[in-house]
């Protein structure tokens, strides 16, 4: 079995450039990126944080070990902001719940408008509803999972920053506990982050191709990821290189147009409009690549079958 990285990713942008300028149609565009907004509601990068000094400019990490009982005694002292701080985590939850019921649905959607070189809403929202809900359960699930993990990792991470902290007059640091943990805290993010990966890419086209659950597109893809790990690996790090250079691209394009590129960016679902190629153009190529491994996993209609240019290439 030949497997290639370089001619999906070609097939993939020949699909983008058919479906969205040849010929050149806003509508489409709209109705299209629409999908792909919902399909990326709860994609976006997180945010960091920063930290703080004590009134010296010197770090105490005293008061990082007292924040949780401060923090406590705060809050009971302060109820109407007890009770805000509440209502506001609630209404959170509600909010990711909800992103993540429209985007899992949405996924489906923007997969059958890039399979069939079409702009449709109504029709793959009500015919993937039983797919999109099982990606929804799963993923809840799963997100679960991953916050339960980093909460005990958080733990352990706290627990061995203090043993430094208080063994610091010793100049005792247990360097290979520092290394073992931050081993351990990139294994946990590469397994999150390839699991998700391999769930868009593959396991939903999966889906959407035999109407399966989650779990039963997951056992039709792990025989073959266990077979040609490699090359899934360097998949998603072909898709690592592929997000970087289309950041670079987009920043570019941004100053470029003397920042109104920047600005549209900033509308979420303009920017979904905005960068449609890229999106369009990685959808397509999860599918294109496995497509590779048998005609089991072939989503894509039959070249005799497609509409248009498609099928003349």
């Amino acid at each position: 079995m030949n497997i290639a990285f370089i001619d999906p990713l070609s097939r993939a942008w020949n699909r983008m450039t058919t479906a969205l300028f040849r010929p050149f149609d806003i509508g489409k565009w709209f109705v299209v990126g629409f999908t792909a907004f919902l399909a990326g509601l709860t994609d976006g990068p997180n945010g960091g944080g920063s930290g703080g000094g004590n009134g010296k400019g010197r770090f105490n990490f005293d008061e990082v070990i007292d924040f949780p009982h401060t923090a406590w005694d705060w809050l009971m002292d302060n109820s109407l902001w007890f009770t805000l701080i509440i209502l506001g985590v609630f209404f959170l939850i509600f909010l990711i719940v909800l992103f993540t019921w429209l985007s899992s649905r949405g996924k489906f959607m923007f997969l059958d408008n890039v399979v069939h070189n079409r702009a449709k809403v109504t029709q793959p929202w009500y015919e993937y509803k039983r797919e999109g809900n099982s990606l929804f359960l799963w993923r809840l699930v799963f997100s679960l999972i991953c916050i339960a993990v980093f909460i005990l990792l958080a733990i352990q991470i706290f627990i061995l920053v203090t043993d430094i902290y208080e063994q610091s007059y010793s100049r005792h640091i247990p360097i290979l506990s520092i290394v073992g943990m931050g081993l351990l805290t990139l294994l946990i993010i590469l397994t999150i982050a390839y699991i998700s990966l391999f769930l868009d890419a593959f396991v939903v086209p999966i889906m959407y191709k035999h109407n399966v659950t989650t779990t039963q597109a997951w056992g039709r893809f792990l025989p073959i990821l266990s077979q040609h790990w490699f090359y899934f690996i360097g998949y998603g790090l072909l898709m690592l290189f592929l997000y970087i250079l289309a950041f670079i691209v987009v920043i570019m394009a941004g100053f470029f147009t003397c920042c109104i590129g920047i600005i549209l960016l900033i509308i979420p679902y303009i920017n979904s409009v905005v960068t449609l190629p890229i999106s369009y153009t990685f959808r397509a190529f999860g599918p294109e690549f496995l497509a590779q491994f048998g005609s089991e996993f072939d989503v894509f209609p039959h070249p005799e079958n497609l509409p248009g240019s498609i099928a003349e290439q």
